[in-house]
């Protein structure tokens, strides 16, 4: 007995050692990473609004900004909240899968949708955040990538909700078009956010706002109305686990948006929040809450509402509504493209005029 706990304290002791190793191997594999640099050292397009400093250089090779992953600068936090959020989605779809028979239950689908959308834009914000800065290009490349993720993850929410929290009276008077309308807004989401960061070539930034907020709003409203019918007969469904977590999803939305519109905190204190502070950061763990709290509410209100969701939705609609889902991410990657195409044109015209 003395010799295995000795045996398992020297390998304990040996996995402490490597684990201190790593930041020096980081630093072996790194050692001619360049330093951050000053806004006034980057196109304006890369500016964000009262960040100073902890900008990366343009045009360095692919692996310098994979490396960024553990490097400080301005993007760090934004990389990270949403690459643990991928993470923790990753696991929970794993929890999922081990009581939830996606293959063999039809009414399974909308969950589904909803757990591999929230993959999605969380993967997508991730890459966005951590390689948009290489060069012009890639930055609006990126981040149209960043914009196909959040409209098809506007799907997976309203599929979820339209499919597992509508009342029976709501379904009878949107049934037929609450998905197909969800499709269009999702599709006007993508176009609105990827037409809004064109713009920053000859638009003010307001207008980029406009673009990207109201087409989300709109959205949002429309896909979360389900829950309003939920939220006014609280009081008569106390018992109900999953009205919380669609209370935490609703406040923590909301409180995203607002510092998604609103860059308040680098504004009260500009030149502090370059590393760590920015409202896109709040933004981004606010967003990934809602998201955490959503997925758990729709497993709920699958486990517990089986008999009224059965008995509304037919059993060829959330085929339907998978078809829809694929239909949402085409359109959206082909908007992307073509607005990527839009870029192309323009930064053509720039290297021709030079």
């Amino acid at each position: 007995m003395a010799t295995i706990a000795m045996d398992r304290i020297g390998r304990l002791f040996n996995s402490l050692q490597q684990i201190r190793e790593v930041p020096r191997m980081l630093t072996e594999a790194a050692p001619s990473m360049p330093n951050t640099v000053r806004e006034t050292e980057v196109p304006s397009y890369f500016r964000e609004c009262c960040v100073c400093t902890g900008y990366r250089p343009l045009n360095q090779n692919w692996r310098y900004y994979f490396l960024s992953l553990f490097q400080r600068h301005n993007e760090t936090i934004n990389v990270w909240t949403h690459l643990l959020a991928f993470l923790i989605i990753l696991v929970k779809l794993n929890q999922v899968c081990e009581t939830v028979d996606f293959r063999g239950d039809p009414h399974s689908w909308p969950l589904l949708i909803l757990l591999l959308s929230s993959l999605t834009y969380s993967a997508c914000s991730t890459i966005a955040h951590l390689l948009g800065a290489k060069s012009e290009l890639c930055y609006y490349a990126f981040f149209f990538l960043d914009y196909v993720g959040v409209a098809q993850y506007e799907y997976g929410s309203a599929v979820a909700h339209f499919y597992y929290a509508v009342e029976e009276s709501m379904h009878r008077n949107v049934h037929g078009i609450f998905m197909p309308v969800a499709t269009l807004l999702s599709c006007l989401t993508c176009l609105g956010c990827c037409y809004g960061k064109y713009c920053n070539f000859n638009q003010p930034a307001w207008v980029r706002k406009v673009c990207q907020v109201v087409p989300s709003a709109l959205a949002y409203m429309w896909d979360s109305s389900p829950l309003v019918q939920r939220f006014m007969s609280w009081s008569t469904t106390s018992n109900d686990p999953a009205m919380m977590y669609h209370f935490g999803q609703v406040a923590f939305f909301l409180s995203c948006a607002f510092f998604f519109t609103f860059p308040i905190l680098e504004r009260c204190f500009p030149g502090r929040c370059d590393f760590v502070g920015q409202s896109h950061q709040v933004f981004h763990i606010l967003l990934s809450c809602c998201t955490l709290c959503q997925i758990h509410a729709s497993h709920l209100d699958y486990v517990g509402r089986k008999e009224l969701y059965s008995r509304l939705h037919g059993s060829g609609e959330a085929a339907l509504f998978v078809g829809l889902y694929v239909l949402t991410l085409v359109v959206c990657m082909l908007i992307g493209a073509f607005m990527l195409w839009k870029v192309q044109q323009v930064l053509d015209v720039k290297t021709k005029s030079r």
